[in-house]
């Protein structure tokens, strides 16, 4: 049930020069968060969380090719106040519903623009809106973020795929937002690098604030660039001008020359959010759900055919099964060998990664000789496994209403989209086309090469999963710290929505022992720490890396892979420290599972059950064995009765980690 309560509230306006600037404080439904917002010949703001002065006087403004800014000596018209108290339907994700709860003013200036500004318990966030009616060019946006001091942030470089960092912003503009974050002050911050969201900044006090953008729609994504003292600002790409055909195996649209402005927009409408969320404990940041309830309100009616579910994928393990009467690769006797063990298993999907058309030619009606679609269809469907087809971003626009019926009337549940590699306003609109369509055509989305989620998954549903993140694949060209990577996403990533990170692997490596190998993969750190990815990271689509052989195997693990759900009703963050550990329980129905990793530290932890109703519980509890820091597939399984009053003692190895299930009795 969905509740709206508009109450009005006390504003603070006071008159502090003879130019008469204007300084309205907005404060959180809790007040111990306050947003000052002064107009004067600028625009600006100021963040403050009880005492602590988080985010200095900071300005806004948008400039028009026609010679007009938003922001610049504005003429206040008048604002308006209310309180949003709501709960947000949220099915497909960590829990079965948010709570919007913030208090928001609304400044409208002359020229029919103004400015929404909102003030939650846990951040703010701001956003520009035109009502007039007419087209306007954006030559850019005024974003900035100045704070009181020399904060430390976690932050991700723009990068390369071998990792290294590009000279020029256009270089950095193509890229797949997937990217180790980097530790460092503000003021050491590289001025020729640009910064993809979300990041996180140590603010004193424990206080963290983690700066990210929501609701983009028609528009570029934020990058953010270090500007002069302690201050971050905004850049964008502008618009495409010249794009060729090229890039990986001739499927993207690669840039060649851009506008000098970033957006094209008409008519009436809102300008995504910008966004602070404001932890005073780092675990309030790993079950995050503001990206969520500022997101725009679902546009797909119908959600009843959309299944999320867990999927048997080949292309980390580079089709290597054995143990078979037929020769592994893209053909339909691999692909029956995949949809058998799926449906063995309870897994609802299976994926045709790159391969299954012909290669090169950007074009999906093309199918590759050795694959007989129909066949696979009806193969899956008598055993309830779906299935979807990879698709390069560029092929798949080119023909995407004739490609989405084709494939839907076949029977094909969805597209893993990959190789977009760019958030400018031109692929910004691919992705809301393309989602709109799909839906359309009741398919399922899951978009890799993709930059971060920004709320898209309440927006359209349909999508369950997107990459924008520095994952398991990585580890197949290679030596990277990893274990490193894994206990900061949940903290910094993950704020904005799902993560594709593909975990699961089967063949796990001490830190000594690992090896890049491309068609043989591992993964860093132990077993448990495989498993405990399952329940740590949003994934509503969620892979399963290794192959079926393996998978057959290690039995065990795959009872525990195959189990765990994909989305959930309840998310508890039990503990958590961001590059170090983290601990998280999550519920569906009377069900719980609960997945800790820690850093390459080894770490005891006790696992305090109180989170549990009253009552007993099966405990089935995964566990780094007393060798897994030599030997990463060590680990002992448990198997015992517990209640909700008790605590659990447990060692993780380095890199390692635990994973448990509570059944009710």
């Amino acid at each position: 049930m969905k509740k709206t309560v508009l109450l009005a509230f006390v504003l603070s306006i006071t008159i502090t020069s003879v130019f008469a600037q204007r300084n309205i404080t907005l404060a959180s439904p809790d007040k111990k968060l306050e947003v000052t917002i002064s107009i004067g010949d600028k625009i600006s703001y100021q963040l403050s969380h009880e005492s602590d002065l988080l985010i200095d006087k900071s300005a806004l403004s948008m400039t028009f090719t026609n010679g007009n800014v938003w922001g610049i000596n504005p003429r206040y018209r008048k604002s308006t106040t209310k309180s949003i108290n709501e709960e947000i339907a949220s099915p497909f994700s960590i829990s079965k519903t948010v709570q919007n709860q913030c208090n928001e003013l609304t400044i409208w200036l002359r020229g029919d623009w103004g400015l929404k500004f909102r003030a939650y318990n846990d951040g703010m966030a701001y956003r520009f809106f035109h009502e007039a009616n007419e087209p306007l060019t954006v030559k850019n946006e005024l974003v900035q973020f100045n704070f009181p001091a020399d904060y430390t942030a976690y932050i991700p470089y723009i990068r390369n795929h071998r990792g290294g960092l590009e000279e020029t912003f256009e270089q950095q503009y193509q890229r797949s937002f997937e990217s180790l974050y980097d530790y460092l002050s503000v003021s050491e911050m590289d001025k020729s690098r640009l910064m993809f969201l979300p990041i996180v900044l140590e603010a004193g006090n424990g206080k963290k604030i983690s700066i990210t953008e929501v609701d983009l729609e028609s528009y570029p994504g934020l990058f953010l660039n270090k500007a002069e003292g302690n201050t971050l600002e905004s850049v964008f790409a502008p618009i495409p001008k010249k794009t060729e055909q090229g890039g990986h195996n001739n499927i993207q649209q690669v840039v060649r020359e851009r506008e000098d402005f970033i957006a094209r927009v008409s008519g009436k409408r809102e300008f995504p959010w910008r966004v602070a969320i404001v932890a005073e404990d780092d675990t309030q940041l790993a079950v995050s759900d503001m990206t969520y309830r500022l997101a725009a309100p679902s546009r797909v009616e119908d959600t009843s055919w959309i299944k999320p579910g867990k999927v048997a994928w080949e292309w980390w393990h580079d089709w290597n099964i054995h143990g078979v009467d037929f020769e592994a690769g893209i053909n339909n006797d691999t692909y029956k060998y995949y949809i058998d063990f799926a449906s063995e298993n309870g897994i609802e999907y299976i994926i045709l990664d790159e391969g299954w058309s012909i290669k090169g030619m950007a074009d999906l009606m093309q199918v590759a000789p050795e694959i007989d679609l129909s066949e696979l269809i009806e193969y899956g469907k008598n055993k309830n496994v779906g299935i979807i087809l990879w698709a390069g971003y560029w092929a798949f626009d080119r023909d995407l209403e004739n490609i989405c019926k084709h494939y839907s009337e076949m029977g094909i549940k969805g597209f893993k989209v990959d190789f977009m590699n760019r958030d400018d306003q031109e692929m910004v609109d691919f992705i809301y086309r393309a989602s709109e369509i799909a839906a359309k055509y009741e398919l399922v989305l899951n978009y890799h090469g993709m930059y971060k989620p920004a709320g898209l998954q309440r927006t359209f549903p349909n999508i369950l999963n997107f990459e924008g993140v520095f994952g398991l694949e990585q580890l197949k060209v290679r030596d990277i710290d990893m274990v490193r990577n894994d206990v900061i996403v949940p903290f910094t990533r993950m704020i904005a929505g799902p993560v594709d990170y593909t975990q699961g692997a089967m063949k796990n490596a001490s830190k000594e022992n690992f090896r890049y190998i491309f068609s043989e993969p591992m993964s860093q750190g132990t077993r448990c720490r495989q498993l405990a990815l399952y329940v740590i990271y949003e994934s509503p689509l969620n892979m399963l890396c290794d192959s079926p052989t393996d998978y057959m195997k290690e039995t065990e693990s795959l009872d525990f892979i195959s189990r765990v759900p994909t989305v959930w009703d309840e998310s508890i963050a039990l503990n958590g420290k961001i590059g170090e550990y983290v601990t998280i329980a999550r519920r569906l129905g009377e069900e719980w599972y609960v997945g800790g990793i820690t850093s390459w530290d080894a770490r005891d932890t006790k696992l305090d059950l109180s989170f549990l109703p009253a009552g007993n519980y099966k405990m089935t509890l995964y566990k780094d064995g007393p060798n897994a820091h030599r030997k990463g597939i060590d680990y002992r399984l448990e198997s015992t009765t517990v209640n909700s009053g008790e605590t659990v003692d447990i060692h993780m190895a380095p890199g390692g980690g635990f994973a448990v299930r509570l059944e009710k009795i």
